[in-house]
């Protein structure tokens, strides 16, 4: 059966994204639209509107045009947003990157997108520069604040505000250019147009809530998710600033701080993972805060319990619920927005938001299932992406001829379509909320010249979801402390494996392919 969402379809504006964003902010021009939590420093929506316009006119006259890819290497800032929808605003692409990644790992990105300029601040300079250096075509560095052999990103506010005519549309020209493992394999490039984005703003926004969660003008929300990750940048750094409310930017978590930013701004939404989600639950520092103007809690990026839930909403007295999607969703297709009269659903991603349908398949068969069985989560709808950059099979592999998203995700719904996800089909460990691709670290363990075999998996963890850890087949004399050492030199901290297991042979079916399943029944 085919699941559709409880609320009415909704008219989604044909407009590129900084229309829809800041075609008018006059009424709240005076309002913090953002705050950098560190230092107070603010923007508001008046200055963000004329600084993301002065950013755009100059880079227009150094000769960036419609089409071209503008790379963001950067935690989170208030200008950050300045960057993004500047680039937008000319037609450009944004390619947003980890700031945790090694400097091997961002050349890949720059190169793959082919990137043109290349944005990031002083601390992390020297990788850029390296990066930038293996990847070539990148014609300026620009960094927030001021380093040797870098632009200061403030001199692009130095401009007469002029822009060129771009003709832009929405449904065919890309905004950004996340990467993501999606169901299998190395990183990719997903193809994220003006119009999926813009869909699904206003499918967040069209959204009949029930349980105050909807975003409101005089909410001030933590932007702690990651900007670089489709879920902080479409539903904080974009839906939340759509809304007129105030987002307080951390460049990373830490739970002090957290805390402090948000008794000292009076948190009333926040938007987290379950890593963090946790840490309220049974952290002793929460009891030493103020935390009662905190009205929500929406948990995203993998799944949370129900008993997790409930410990956090005991504790605080918040609403705390959750939503499901993905970055070639760009990314919400499932909220909790209402609860049916008298029920709970503890766990649940939700019902599918408007304009968006649902199946539940058979992931081998392709049957159609209905409630109750569990099956591959398949979505369709217009913030659905228009695939992977340069990788037609891959493409082919994910969204069907008909234009269905297969997810990769083991889901169930129940008689009310409210949705629990469940397993994973896809090979991909999430680590804390971020995508840990187990063929990455298998390619690289393979480079070890002791290594003749390996094979990654995630196991199960209470605080980060998943630890990755990696069998090995050895040829020669190798320690597990060396392994761990030689991945951790050349990946992201998130990317670490944890554990190493020496096996006589990884078990494959016979077309080769690993049998992560067997690993993980061992």
């Amino acid at each position: 059966m085919i699941f559709r969402s409880p609320l009415a379809d909704i008219e989604i504006p044909n407009v590129p994204l900084p229309q829809l964003l800041f075609g008018d902010v006059s009424a709240h021009a005076a309002k913090p639209a953002l705050i950098d939590g560190p230092t107070g420093r603010t923007l508001t929506y008046g200055q963000l509107a004329g600084a993301i316009r002065l950013v755009a006119s100059s880079l227009a006259a150094r000769g960036f045009r419609k089409g071209d890819v503008f790379a963001i290497y950067s935690p989170n800032l208030p200008e950050y947003a300045v960057a993004f929808h500047a680039v937008a605003t000319l037609g450009g692409i944004n390619t947003t990157v980890n700031p945790l990644y090694t400097p091997h790992e961002l050349a890949h990105q720059l190169k793959d997108a082919g990137a043109k300029y290349l944005l990031t601040i002083p601390q992390f300079l020297p990788n850029a520069q390296a990066a930038a250096a293996e990847a070539g075509g990148i014609e300026e560095i620009f960094v927030f604040g001021e380093a040797e052999g870098a632009t200061p990103f403030a001199s692009l506010l130095r401009s007469d505000g002029q822009l060129p005519p771009v003709a832009i549309d929405p449904q065919k020209d890309l905004v950004v250019l996340p990467y993501s493992s999606g169901t299998t394999g190395l990183p990719k490039g997903v193809m994220l147009t003006h119009h999926n984005l813009v869909a699904n703003i206003c499918q967040c926004s069209g959204a009949d809530f029930d349980r105050g969660l909807e975003i409101r003008p005089d909410d001030v929300l933590l932007g702690l998710l990651p900007f670089f990750h489709i879920y902080g940048m479409v539903v904080v750094m974009s839906w939340a600033l759509y809304q007129r409310a105030t987002v307080v930017t951390m460049p990373r978590f830490d739970m002090e701080q957290f805390l402090n930013l948000a008794q000292s701004h009076r948190l009333s939404y926040a938007h987290l993972v379950p890593p963090i989600v946790l840490g309220l639950a049974k952290h002793p520092l929460v009891d030493k805060f103020d935390l009662s103007n905190l009205r929500a809690i929406v948990s995203g990026a993998a799944p949370l319990s129900g008993e997790l839930e409930a410990a956090v909403k005991a504790r605080l007295g918040v609403e705390v619920t959750q939503g499901y999607g993905m970055t070639e969703s760009s990314p919400v297709t499932h909220f909790c927005f209402r609860l049916p009269a008298g029920k709970l659903k503890p766990g649940s991603v939700g019902q599918v938001v408007p304009n968006t349908l649902a199946r539940i398949v058979d992931p081998v068969t392709r049957e159609e299932f209905g409630a109750g069985q569990e099956g591959e989560l398949w979505v369709k709808g217009p913030q659905v992406m228009q695939g992977y950059l340069n990788n037609p099979q891959a493409t082919a592999n994910t969204v069907d001829r008909d234009g269905w998203l297969h997810t990769g995700d083991i889901a169930v719904a129940d008689e009310d379509g409210y949705f629990w996800i469940v397993d994973r089909l896809k090979e991909l460990i999430k680590y804390k909320g971020y995508q840990v691709a187990p063929a990455e670290l298998e390619a690289l363990l393979l480079t070890h010249p002791a290594v003749a075999d390996a094979a990654v998996i995630g196991l199960p963890d209470d605080e980060a979801g998943e630890l990755p850890k990696a069998f090995v087949v050895r040829k020669g004399d190798v320690s597990e402390d060396e392994i761990l050492a030689f991945v951790a030199d050349q990946v992201a901290p998130y990317k670490r494996i944890r554990f190493v297991e020496f096996i006589d042979a990884v078990p494959k079916s016979a077309s080769g392919k690993i049998l992560r399943r067997v690993l993980k029944g061992q």
